[in-house]
């Protein structure tokens, strides 16, 4: 797990190594059409389709942050809306919108719509809703460590879910261009891609680089793995890690607990984050539900079968699959 190149940050370090069980993995994104199945079945509604608590909101704010007007509190969610012109990297607001009426249904506000995207991956997708989905599936969330290794098809150590060569349009669902305010869609699409609009990885997973972020069960801290390393002592590997029990985010100080998201998102660029990288790991709240985040599920493999045939005396000893 983790990279130590040029493109890696410090939360992807120190590289080493883990163990995983063996599981399954959904082949793609949960695409809306599945989650519209798991809403009809359950009548769930989503974080962002309900009203905002105040008194858990505020938990995230600095100490002192006045109470929004009601109106403000109201359901919805973050719009991606590029910018006209170039503008500085250092504030995601300037491309990020709150939009009253932004839900699963409506990915960019009021007035949108994901009829005839059956087959696009669901967003505006919270943790806790990619839970409730999970639990209906009779499935999971993958832990960060599942991830990454199906994310790397196989290909320990490279740079890419492809090898080591660099991204091009053929290969995810990214942004080209200058981010945020031009996008030159030369991998054909602007925001998010049907699922398996790109090649597969080497497991014949697709989109595990861009397209949509995807929600893990592991809480974030950016020195999981400094302190996973240092907890397992030298020479050991760990085995299915399941994450830090306490979350930290030195980049937002004042979330009490983030989790996981994993693989970038059709937003991705080499100059803002290059987060299509199965190494790289960023920390959201589990109420941030965004037109970028969606997840996938997992399920165990099932135990070792054996075959007892003690009654045949010409039988091979049991053997164990």
């Amino acid at each position: 797990m983790g990279a130590d190149g040029p493109l890696a940050r410090a939360d992807e370090r120190p590289v080493h190594r883990v163990r995983v069980a063996g599981f399954w993995m959904d082949i793609t994104e949960v695409t809306n059409g599945q989650f519209a199945a798991f809403v009809k079945a359950t009548g769930y509604r989503t974080v962002a389709e309900r009203v905002i608590d105040w008194e858990d909101l505020r938990k995230q704010l600095p100490p002192g942050t006045p109470k929004p007007d009601d109106a403000r509190l109201q359901p919805g969610s973050l719009v991606f809306t590029p910018p006209k012109e170039p503008v500085g990297l250092e504030r995601f607001d300037r491309w990020w919108t709150w939009t009253p009426g932004a839900d699963w249904r409506h990915p960019q506000g009021p007035g949108s719509t994901i009829e005839g995207k059956d087959s696009e991956p669901v967003v505006q997708i919270a943790f806790d809703d990619a839970q409730a989905y999970a639990r209906w599936a009779g499935k999971r969330l993958p832990t960060e460590a599942e991830w990454e290794f199906a994310a790397r098809g196989g290909l320990d150590g490279k740079v890419n879910v492809w090898g080591d060569e660099p991204i091009d349009p053929k290969r995810a669902n990214t942004w080209q261009g200058h981010f945020p305010d031009e996008n030159t869609r030369a991998d054909g699409f602007t925001l998010a891609a049907p699922v398996k609009s790109f090649p597969p990885n080497g497991f014949g997973l697709h989109d595990m680089a861009g397209n949509v972020w995807e929600w893990c069960s592991d809480l974030y801290r950016a020195d999981t793995y400094a302190q996973r390393v240092q907890q397992a002592g030298e020479g050991k590997v760990p085995t299915n890690p399941r994450g830090p029990l306490t979350a930290s985010d030195p980049h937002n100080p004042n979330a009490p607990e983030e989790r996981v998201v994993r693989g970038g998102s059709f937003l991705c660029n080499d100059v803002y984050c290059a987060s299509y990288r199965p190494s790289a790991r960023m920390g959201e709240t589990p109420d941030s539900a965004t037109q970028h985040i969606g997840f996938r599920c997992v399920k165990d493999a099932p135990p070792p079968q054996v075959t007892d045939r003690s009654a045949d005396s010409n039988a091979a000893p049991p053997v164990t699959r």
